[in-house]
């Protein structure tokens, strides 16, 4: 009987992270907003400068995974490959990417108006302690249909973390590289 409920548990639960998950067939469509919303408007765009720097839709993640931590994040399964659900070619150089490549996509405030573009991430499976590098190909779009804290991986990274992609959302950790 506590096996039944156990079970029960673990499907709910399952049913609950998928029914918050951002619709994938929408987090990642590219729309060209005239401004990136964490860039200090009194500031040169150039220095890259974030308002909000307490908001987590405009938070940088830490520098490195030294002493633990890295940035709370959920992490989604998405298709990098041309006619996948992920939406159109990467953000960052207009491209379609191999879901066999240890790829990501970052939250709008993250992927911070294309200034992760190809630079490595690392990645941290909550439930399996598990770390991969990733590169950052393309924006989750939070201003139509992404949420502010997810990390949209390739299979690729969801076999190295030791996840099932099934499951499609995992809580991680991430930062720079």
């Amino acid at each position: 009987m506590a096996s039944t409920k156990l079970a029960f548990l673990a499907a709910a639960a399952a049913v609950l992270l998928l029914l918050l998950a951002p619709p994938r067939a929408v987090a990642r469509h590219h729309h060209h907003e005239p401004a990136d919303p964490c860039l200090d408007a009194d500031a040169d765009a150039s220095a890259g400068l974030l308002r909000h720097k307490d908001d987590p839709r405009c938070s940088s993640p830490a520098v490195s995974q030294k002493g633990g931590g890295g940035t709370r994040a959920v992490m989604t399964v998405n298709g990098f490959e041309k006619g996948q659900e992920g939406g159109g070619a990467a953000a960052c150089d207009g491209h379609w990417h191999s879901n066999r490549e240890m790829i990501a996509a970052l939250s709008t405030g993250w992927f911070a108006g294309g200034r992760r573009c190809h630079k490595p991430i690392r990645i941290t499976s909550v439930r399996t302690g598990r770390s991969v590098v990733a590169t950052v190909v393309d924006e989750c779009d939070s201003r139509h249909g992404c949420r502010d804290n997810i990390v949209d991986t390739s299979k690729a990274v969801w076999d190295a973390l030791g996840l099932d992609t099934d499951v499609g959302v995992v809580p991680v950790t991430w930062s720079d590289a």
